[in-house]
């Protein structure tokens, strides 16, 4: 390792790896991937638990000094994207160039890569995973020979929510739309009670992204956050008050990192996330777990957290509530059905957070809750089996490219072990 300690950007994840590397060459990277007995990679280091950790023999590999690529086609409507860029540096330029992403998810400081490799998501209830514009993916195999797989590839399911497991993914190319803008609305103070399925279906689809934020102290949630593309319906919400101040989704901190509220339009990239490019949303003191449960579920669920209410909030800074589409990543966990998210900001406390995880996996249990990959979470390896049908798939996947288990860790092998 080098003589600087590298955690997580939460710190409470400290990497064990011999080495950190940090090649700057196309060719540098694929000698140290061929060289090295073990690898995974460190993308923007957002994840909570130790999906990169490559164990005491092993290297840890940032893509962070490579050149970082982002090639728009317009003519195509594509891009293809480097494997160390993050969201804000790749929404820049294709907003630039007139083409626009169809999602983010709440950070633009995240990597493009590590996001869709995890099963990251925005918000909406036609809107996929940020996986789902992914069209092809370049991956450096355990050889250090490149490998791309593309859509219309029987392998192409599994290569691109693939935690890592397959190789170092050098590139993505990923589909664009006209750019848009977007105006955001905030409301406050929806009660749980009274909320039947229809009316919380119609809550969900109030805009072309809905989140939801409550600190479970009380039913219901204290935010709605509506984001409104222009070229759409106007928002139409009498459930709830306009705010009358800008908000931040964690009670008592200040809004100026968040992204403009009373409906200012602005571009996609300025208004899709809740904070802004420019400013880091936090110090890291927190820890985040989600769980993603089939959609029609979607009411049921909240009301078993309810139901757990007085344990979750003694240990919760926030709670936000999205809709994910259906995709066809093997292991998204939005992979074959809609999907409602519901995300847990805790405090920065493992040791308290943790029997509170599984108190909460066990309320959500009953709905199929797929755990986010990158986040903390406690469900047993064989729950994944149920929760994954094309988890045996995938095995099979890493076995052919990677037999040897360079990409793997403990990590993946729980999972694979499902």
């Amino acid at each position: 390792m080098t003589d600087t300690t590298v955690t997580n950007w939460a710190g409470n994840i400290t990497y064990t790896a011999k080495e950190l590397l940090r090649p700057h060459s196309p060719g540098a990277l694929r000698s140290v991937v061929a060289g090295s007995a073990r690898v995974r990679v460190l993308g923007s280091g957002h994840s909570f638990n130790e999906i990169a950790e490559p164990g005491a023999e092993g290297v840890l590999l940032s893509l962070a000094a490579l050149p970082p690529e982002v090639d728009v086609d317009t003519a195509a409507r594509t891009v293809r994207v480097g494997g160390g860029v993050r969201y804000a540096e790749l929404a820049r330029l294709v907003h630039a160039r007139g083409l626009a992403l169809p999602n983010m998810a709440s950070l633009p400081h995240i990597s493009v890569a590590g996001s869709v490799a995890t099963g990251t998501h925005g918000s909406g209830v036609g809107n996929g995973s940020l996986a789902s514009v992914v069209r092809e993916v370049e991956l450096v195999t355990a050889d250090g020979s490149t490998l791309t797989l593309a859509r219309g590839d029987e392998r192409f399911g599994g290569a691109v929510t693939s935690l890592g497991a397959l190789g170092v993914v050098t590139a993505l190319t990923l589909d664009l739309e006209p750019a848009y803008e977007v105006e955001q609305h905030v409301f406050t103070e929806l009660p749980l009670a009274g909320l039947d399925a229809e009316t919380f279906r119609t809550v969900l689809a109030a805009a072309y992204s809905v989140s939801l934020f409550t600190d479970w102290r009380a039913p219901g949630f204290r935010q709605v956050w509506l984001k409104r593309r222009t070229d759409q319906p106007p928002v139409d919400f009498p459930w709830a008050a306009p705010a009358t101040e800008r908000m931040h989704p964690v009670p008592g901190m200040p809004a100026v990192n968040c992204t403009e509220q009373f409906g200012v339009p602005g571009p996609w990239h300025e208004r899709l996330p809740h904070f802004r490019a420019e400013f880091v949303p936090s110090s890291g003191a927190e820890l985040q777990s989600e769980y993603l449960m089939p959609r029609e579920h979607a009411l049921d669920a909240l009301h078993a957290v309810d139901a757990v209410r007085e344990t979750v909030a003694p240990v919760l800074q926030t709670c936000e509530i999205r809709t994910v589409a259906a995709d066809e990543q093997w292991l998204s966990p939005a992979y074959g059905r809609d999907t409602v998210a519901a995300h847990f900001t805790w405090v920065e406390d493992t040791a308290a957070v943790l029997p509170v995880v599984r108190r909460l996996e066990e309320a959500l249990a009953p709905f199929a809750a797929r755990p986010h990959w990158g986040k903390v979470f406690t469900t047993a390896p064989a729950a994944l089996r149920g929760l994954y049908p094309r988890l045996g798939d995938f095995r099979t996947l890493v076995t052919e490219l990677d037999p040897k288990g360079k990409f793997s860790n403990a990590f993946v092998r729980d999972v694979l072990a499902g």
